[in-house]
């Protein structure tokens, strides 16, 4: 324990040249506690503005910071796919600025490449490169293939699922589908912070058209004929206006698709002043497009359902909340017997992991204030490392919400490891105060006033308040090297790393701000002697044999403490063994 002499005011003065940055700033700060409690008032409101605004996640998010090209090349097989789009797109983003490496993978009509940038990459900035890149390659596109970007999301965004049931058994899963894609997908999409609705299951309703090839070739018509045909005539054409009696008519011609109708009465030719029809060569029909998956609910068959994707960089929880309430709205307007089910809800995992480490850290600042209670045996000194700790553990959420950490069970967990460093300057600077109230009592045969006890737990904390500021510190900087971790490592620990720093940092700075201000206010009344203290009585008696045998005998202390290193050799094969020479005998 590190005691000092109360001094008087005029030796204070008299020594003020000697005093260092941090014996002025807690001498200030004792004199001002109307500042100090102003400045802590809004830096509490700033800590709690941050503590809402911060996003909530069950995880840190490990993912690269990547962006999707996702190309369409219908009918066409995987090794063409992959020379005539994956490879011109993949080559094109080897030389983009910050790409880390570039990943392709064709199938059957379809290509999906995968630029992946180095970690601290703006992901938008990195869309924007993405999408200039793309431009420079479409010339060397088959014709009509169009490549488009992904989504703004990470691979955490899946935060929400749900299927689309009928009950009444009067929708098909190609019914269920129409609804899903034009009546919840474009809702959904509207919520903020959703950056996809991604359907899975069921049927895209389509118009069918299955050729016979007889009929074809006895009228002397070309697949690619019918193809031309079809296109043709699914479209809205324009034309001028013409005006009569001072009122314009605007012309246009109608031929958009809308019924199989329609298609079976396009003319594919005309022999001899008699029309071919397409339903001369062939069958028109509604049918489901080609599926890659289907989606089942609990073994009772299969269903429609839907995929909420989250923006990069919002808040989960948020996220989720709004999009149940939308599917509230929407719930009314569905077909009767159709009901949303929700089959994966990530809240309930962000909840859960939050109030785990919300009960440990209510645990474990419940046990420090009953720690300090022990210990410091005087319930208003107790007070003041009570009071700074919450103080400290909010303010830590002002960087959090600066530099866009996530409150996760990792950033959270940072916070519960410096929960016992945070405070050690506090308890220290009390028992010191105690000591020098203590020392002024037995030197004066009285209790002091005011003015002189103020004084006292001032002279008190100067006394130990700058090594205890440099001490945390040295804690502060500990997980420095953490930062230095890259890729997935550096995602899983950084947030950890950064909480723990802010909390020791905060704790630091309280230490020779609000404490000491705290303890003029706190520290009064009858003060229970060390010695007298039951708990303190016990250790020291425990501990003082021990600490006079080892400060007796050093030398000893010292070779005891190396002799464990030596004993530790390489065995046979390598190994590390003991070896216990007073049986000639080793163990592995």
């Amino acid at each position: 324990m590190i005691e000092a002499e109360p001094i008087s005011r005029n030796e204070v003065a008299a020594a003020g040249k000697r005093e260092t940055l941090i014996d002025r700033v807690i001498e200030r700060s004792a004199r001002n506690k109307f500042l100090v409690f102003i400045f802590t008032i809004f830096a509490v409101a700033a800590g709690i503005y941050g503590l809402v605004h911060t996003p909530l996640d069950a995880i840190p998010d490990l993912s690269d910071v990547q962006v999707i090209v996702y190309t369409e090349w219908e009918g066409r097989s995987p090794d063409l796919v992959e020379d005539q789009i994956t490879y011109p797109i993949s080559s094109v983003f080897i030389a983009a600025p910050k790409v880390k490496f570039v990943r392709g993978e064709s199938m059957f009509g379809k290509s999906f490449v995968y630029v992946i940038f180095q970690d601290g990459t703006d992901i938008y900035w990195a869309r924007s490169r993405v999408i200039e890149y793309l431009n420079s390659v479409r010339g060397s596109l088959p014709e009509g293939v169009n490549p488009t970007i992904g989504p703004d999301a990470t691979g955490v965004g899946w935060v929400y699922e749900y299927a689309l049931v009928d009950d009444t058994g009067k929708h098909d899963l190609a019914q269920l589908r129409s609804i899903q894609d034009w009546n919840l997908r474009y809702a959904l999409s509207a919520v903020k912070g959703v950056a996809e609705v991604a359907p899975v299951g069921g049927f895209v309703k389509q118009y069918q058209v299955d050729l016979d090839p007889n009929a074809l070739v006895a009228y002397k018509i070309p697949l690619s004929d019918v193809v031309n045909a079809i296109k043709m005539s699914n479209a809205d054409v324009g034309g001028k206006i013409f005006e009569v009696a001072t009122t314009e008519y605007y012309i246009r011609g109608r031929g958009y698709i809308k019924k199989i109708e329609d298609i079976e009465n396009i003319v594919l030719k005309v022999e001899n002043g008699t029309p071919v029809y397409l339903k001369n060569v062939g069958n028109v029909h509604l049918g489901g497009d080609i599926r890659r998956g289907v989606a089942e609910l609990d073994g009772r068959g299969e269903v429609v359902g839907g995929i909420i994707v989250m923006r990069y960089g919002e808040n989960a929880l948020n996220v989720i909340d709004a999009v149940k309430k939308k599917i509230d709205e929407i719930k009314p307007s569905l077909p009767a017997g159709v009901r949303i089910v929700p089959v994966y809800d990530r809240s309930d995992l962000i909840n859960r992991a939050i109030a785990t480490l919300r009960e440990k850290l209510i645990e474990e600042s419940i046990v420090v204030a009953l720690v300090c209670l022990v210990f410091l045996w005087h319930i208003r000194s107790a007070l003041v490392a009570i009071i700074t700790l919450p103080i400290a553990i909010i303010l830590s959420f002002v960087p959090m919400w600066w530099m866009h950490v996530t409150s996760n069970i990792m950033s959270l967990g940072g916070i519960a490891i410096a929960i016992g460093a945070m405070v050690d300057s506090a308890i220290v600077m009390i028992e010191n105060a105690h000591k020098q109230l203590e020392h002024f009592r037995e030197t004066h045969k009285r209790e002091p006033n005011n003015l002189e006890r103020v004084q006292v737990i001032i002279a008190g904390a100067k006394g130990v308040g700058r090594a205890l500021f440099f001490a945390l510190l040295v804690i502060t900087v500990s997980f420095v090297p953490v930062f230095s971790l890259t890729a997935q490592e550096g995602r899983l620990f950084r947030p950890l790393a950064f909480t723990k720093t802010f909390a020791m940092f905060f704790a630091a700075f309280l230490g020779v701000t609000l404490v000491p201000v705290l303890m003029t206010l706190l520290i009064r009344g009858k003060i229970t002697p060390e010695e007298k203290n039951p708990v303190n009585r016990f250790l020291i008696r425990a501990y003082q044999p021990f600490a006079d045998f080892v400060l007796r005998y050093r030398w000893f202390t010292l070779a005891a403490a190396l002799v464990p290193r030596s004993t530790i050799k390489k065995g046979p094969g390598g190994r590390d063994c003991v070896w216990q020479s007073w049986t000639g005998r080793h163990a592995n």
